[in-house]
């Protein structure tokens, strides 16, 4: 099922109303928003090996090999999630593009490609509160001096496992990537969490 089938529905579909009302009652505060349907590949390979350099290349952007950091290259954003896992996250329908070219840079090499799109669903947080929001359920230092934009986590947010990443000044606030069985859940903690500043 794709994005595009008539039939396809986003975990948040439902919650989408209150999203955008808590945005609106925060005064600008606040910007609560479901990001449906981008495209996630989970990609493992020898970051020193010949296929790390080759994958970078087929995304026009190196692999970063610093833990918790976030390369751009365009619409897509190379996450590293441990010494040997990245997920590249883009636009909604890319999915099979980015998979096939990553397999051809590959070649021969021992990879793994996923594509984990349907897995999780992401929610943006942004605004000027969007930190002290995030910060009432997390436990991590949310400080832009420890999680600066072009950082990424994975943590417990609300219980909840997430990858937070801080988007750069441009597109101030957060992606909060939550699988989607835990969506639902979430959406309604950060509402709730929210009302202290609408």
């Amino acid at each position: 099922m794709t994005a595009d089938d008539a039939t396809c529905r986003s975990p948040l579909s439902a919650a989408a109303d209150r999203l955008a009302a808590a945005t609106r009652a925060s005064g600008g505060g606040l910007r609560l928003a479901e990001l449906p349907f981008l495209t996630q590949i989970d990609l493992r390979l020898d970051p020193k090996g010949p296929a790390a350099e080759a994958a970078g290349l087929a995304l026009g952007v190196p692999l970063p090999l610093e833990p918790c950091t976030v390369a751009r290259s365009g619409d897509l954003a190379v996450l590293w999630l441990g010494p040997d896992q990245w997920l590249v996250v883009g636009p909604p329908g890319v999915q099979e593009d980015v998979e096939a070219r990553l397999r051809k840079a590959a070649g021969e090499a021992h990879v793994s490609v996923t594509d984990v799109s349907a897995q999780r669903t992401t929610l943006l947080v942004s605004g000027p509160r969007a930190r002290d929001l995030l910060a009432h359920g997390c436990s991590l230092d949310l400080h832009p001096r420890v999680l600066a934009p072009g950082r990424c986590a994975q943590t417990s947010l609300a219980r909840t496992q997430v990858v937070l990443v801080a988007r750069d000044e441009a597109r101030a606030g957060f992606w909060v990537l939550v699988r989607s069985s835990f969506a639902g859940y979430l959406a309604d903690w950060l509402l709730d969490a929210a009302t202290e500043y609408v």
